[in-house]
């Protein structure tokens, strides 16, 4: 995959203070999730300044799209670590995290406050509104890619929707063990398939268990939501929210169900990763403290799996029993995903929130919309009524 001479071309040609200055612009500038992310990262390390080949970029996004946790910023990492190796790879990833971290705290700040000001609780419960709309829009999105990649038999499609449903269910029902759900459908096409080397699905349960044994307290289970959320999430940014829903609110009481719609409004407008809605939940948990490490531990597989697995990315791709299982896996992601959408609904408190996620719906599925605009425009609904006296 890579190519000795062009890699030490870049070597030479990108300092590690030019790293350091664009990787950190793409962190104040990339709203909109990951595709916004992708088209940055491509416009300027292919299209403009030559950095690495197309070719290369497109194996990056393949590869990164095969590992758990956030795809966009493992891209952003892998890019990174292309041009000046570890160091680049750590300098770039911290540069492209931090812009969005920092927003990100300060807001939760402001929308998790003891005592909020009136307009800032009436932008919460809009933009929360409008989450659930947001959970189905991007469910939505990945069906097409998932769909084709399971196969055109009626098998193939029949499995696809038991995982999408298995997903579904685990998401509104338990989902402290979506996880385990995940590993399930992911282990069983593995072994429909029969690819060679598949991973026993004791281990792979018994590596699900971890944190569901005995319950844990403090750190320790900020510790454990984070990790799963940076480790075990498969499918993209979205399916965060099953994974720390059930924990943030109901296992620890960190926050309420109002408040954890508020995170995961939050993580969408801000630019830089949708996984920063894990230092939200830190916040809740342990204030200041708690965001900075949950956002540790998060992000910390994707700089492993980037310094670790980079050199190895063609045999990664190439590999029967890791594309297998994100194959099972990726429907019950989606399930998961939309199933979601249904706690979130319950979450809502006002009557009001109702027509704003109506409306949400319609922006995003009929006028086809975006995602930022939609929340921005529910919470400013929710700031009109709060300064008109509505009850928020």
């Amino acid at each position: 995959m890579r190519n000795t001479d062009a890699t030490d071309h870049a070597l030479t040609k990108v300092s590690l203070g030019t790293i350091a200055k664009e990787w950190t612009r793409l962190g104040c500038v990339g709203f909109g999730g990951p595709p916004t992310h992708i088209a940055l990262l491509r416009k300027m390390c292919v299209e403009e300044r030559g950095w690495i080949e197309a070719k290369e970029f497109e194996d990056g996004i393949a590869a990164t799209n095969l590992l758990p946790g956030p795809a966009s910023t493992q891209l952003a990492i892998f890019c990174a670590w292309r041009l000046r190796g570890p160091v680049g790879a750590v300098l770039g990833g911290i540069c492209f995290i931090i812009p969005g971290l920092v927003l990100i705290l300060f807001l939760s700040a402001l929308f998790l406050a003891r005592h909020p000001a009136e307009w800032i609780l009436g932008a919460a419960a809009g933009a929360g509104a409008a989450v659930p709309a947001v959970a189905l829009n991007a469910a939505s999105g990945f069906v097409p890619a998932s769909w084709q990649r399971i196969g055109s038999e009626r098998a193939q499609r029949i499995r696809w929707v038991v995982y999408a449903l298995m997903g579904g269910a685990a998401a509104a029902t338990v989902g402290p063990y979506l996880v385990l759900v995940l590993i399930a459908c992911g282990t069983a096409e593995i072994v429909i398939r029969r690819a060679p080397s598949a991973p026993r699905p004791s281990r792979l349960a018994l590596f699900g268990l971890v944190g569901h044994v005995a319950p844990l307290g403090g750190f320790a289970a900020l510790a454990w939501v984070a990790l799963k959320v940076g480790a075990l999430s498969y499918g993209g940014g979205f399916v965060i929210v099953p994974l720390m829903q059930h924990d943030a609110v109901t296992t620890y009481h960190w926050m309420t169900g109002a408040q954890f719609l508020n995170a995961v409004a939050l993580g969408q407008i801000t630019p830089g990763p949708v996984v920063q809605t894990v230092a939200v939940v830190g916040y809740a948990a342990h204030g200041i403290a708690g965001g900075l490490f949950a956002a540790l531990i998060a992000f910390a597989p994707s700089f492993a799996f980037i310094l670790l697995g980079g050199p190895r990315f063609d045999r990664i791709r190439a590999n029967t029993t890791v594309r297998s299982f994100l194959t099972g896996a990726g429907p019950a992601v989606i399930g998961a995903i939309a199933g979601s959408a249904i706690p979130l609904g319950f979450a809502l408190q006002r009557w009001w929130q109702v027509p704003v996620l109506v409306g949400g719906l319609l922006w995003l599925f009929v006028v086809r919309r975006g995602v930022v605009s939609a929340l921005l425009i529910a919470g400013g609904v929710g700031v009109l009524l709060a300064l008109s006296g509505v009850l928020v």
